[in-house]
C-alpha cells in the first residue's frame, strides 16, 4: 500500500468521526478533517456543526482553514437544549464589505466612560450548576464610523453599541463569559464594527459570532445556519409528501417563523428554485421548524408543477 494514502484503519482516531464518503463529497481528506476538528474548530461538539461550517465557507468561496467563521452554541427553546450554529467572524464581514469595491475606510473607535460592575449568578461548571461572581471594568459604550462610496460620495455610517446590552452571558443568566471578562473593550469593539458594517452594507454584512455568543436561538434568529439535530446527509434527497404530523407541528410554531418560511416559499415559487430552497432550509433550520419548512416547499412545488409544465 502506498504510504502516502493510509487506509482508514491506520489513521489516528478522530474526536468527531465521519464517514469517508461524506469527506469525498465535500472534497476533503481525513487529514484535513482532523485539522478542522482538532485545530480550527476545537470546541465543536458535533460532526454536523463542523460540516455546516465547511459548507458555509464553500458556498461563500471562503477558505475554511483561515477560520472565517465560528461555531457558536446557542440555546434552542423549542428543543430545550443548545444547538451549534455558524456565524462569520468580524474579519469576514469586513472582507465581504471590502469586496464590494465601495468600502471607503473606518474611523478609530470611540469608547464611553469606564464602569465597574459585579455580576453574579449560577453557571454550569463540569456539568454542575454553581454560584459564581465576577467583577468587570468595561466601557459603557463603543461606536465606530464606517464609510461607503455611494454615487462617488464617501458617506459615513455610525452605530453605537452598549456593553451591558451586548455582552455574552453564561447559561442565559447575567454573568459574562470568560472572553468578555478578559477582553471587555476588544469584544465590544468587534460588535460595534459589525453594527456599523451592517448599517453601511446591509446587503452583505450579517450578525457575527462575537454578537451571537451567549444568546438564544429565538424566532427572529431562525435564519442562522444551524446544525441539524439528526445526522446530516451529504446527498440531496427528494422531499416526501407532507404528513399529518407535520401539519399539526405548524400549530406549535410562532407566527414570525411561519411568516418567514412563507416568504422563503414564495421566493422559491417565483424563481422555481426548489432544490436551492431545500438546501437553504436544511442549512438554517432544525427540528420541527425544518420539517415544517420542507413540507411547505414540497406542497408549493407540487401545486406549481402544472404551471411549470405549461411554461
Amino acid at each position: 500500500m502506498n504510504a502516502s494514502h493510509p487506509s482508514p484503519s491506520t489513521l489516528p482516531a478522530c474526536r468527531l468521526a465521519i464517514h469517508p464518503e461524506a469527506l469525498t463529497e465535500l472534497g476533503l481528506d481525513p487529514a484535513s478533517w482532523q485539522v478542522l476538528v482538532d485545530s480550527i474548530f476545537p470546541a465543536a461538539q458535533t460532526v454536523e456543526g463542523v460540516l455546516l461550517a465547511v459548507r458555509y465557507c464553500q458556498a461563500r468561496g471562503l477558505d475554511v482553514m483561515k477560520r472565517p467563521v465560528h461555531i457558536v452554541p446557542m440555546w434552542n427553546r423549542a428543543l430545550g437544549r443548545e444547538v451549534e450554529t455558524v456565524w462569520p467572524g468580524i474579519a469576514e464581514v469586513q472582507t465581504t464589505a471590502a469586496r464590494t469595491g465601495q468600502w471607503a475606510g473606518m474611523d478609530p473607535a470611540r469608547f464611553g466612560p469606564e464602569l465597574n460592575q459585579t455580576f453574579q449568578g449560577r453557571v454550569k461548571v463540569q456539568k454542575e450548576w454553581q454560584e459564581h461572581q465576577v467583577s468587570v471594568t468595561f466601557p459603557a459604550w463603543c461606536e465606530v464610523t464606517v464609510y461607503r462610496l455611494i454615487g462617488g460620495v464617501r458617506c459615513p455610517f455610525t452605530e453605537t453599541v452598549f456593553w451591558e446590552e451586548t455582552y455574552a452571558r453564561l447559561g442565559g443568566g447575567d454573568v459574562p463569559t470568560a472572553m468578555w471578562v478578559k477582553r471587555p473593550r476588544g469584544q465590544l469593539l468587534k460588535c460595534a464594527k459589525a453594527a456599523s458594517l451592517r448599517a453601511a452594507f446591509p446587503e452583505e454584512a450579517s450578525y457575527t459570532a462575537e454578537e451571537m455568543a451567549g444568546r438564544s436561538l429565538d424566532a427572529e434568529l431562525v435564519t442562522a445556519p444551524v446544525a441539524a439535530s439528526a445526522p446530516v446527509s451529504t446527498t440531496a434527497t427528494a422531499v416526501s409528501e407532507p404528513d399529518p404530523e407535520t401539519a399539526e407541528a405548524a400549530a406549535d410554531l410562532d407566527a414570525a417563523t411561519q411568516a418567514h418560511i412563507a416568504h422563503l416559499v414564495e421566493r422559491a415559487r417565483q424563481s422555481r428554485a426548489w432544490a436551492t430552497a431545500q438546501d437553504y432550509v436544511r442549512q438554517r433550520f432544525t427540528g420541527a421548524v425544518l420539517d415544517y419548512a420542507l413540507a411547505e416547499l414540497a406542497r408549493a412545488e407540487q401545486l406549481d408543477a402544472p404551471a411549470a409544465q405549461a411554461a
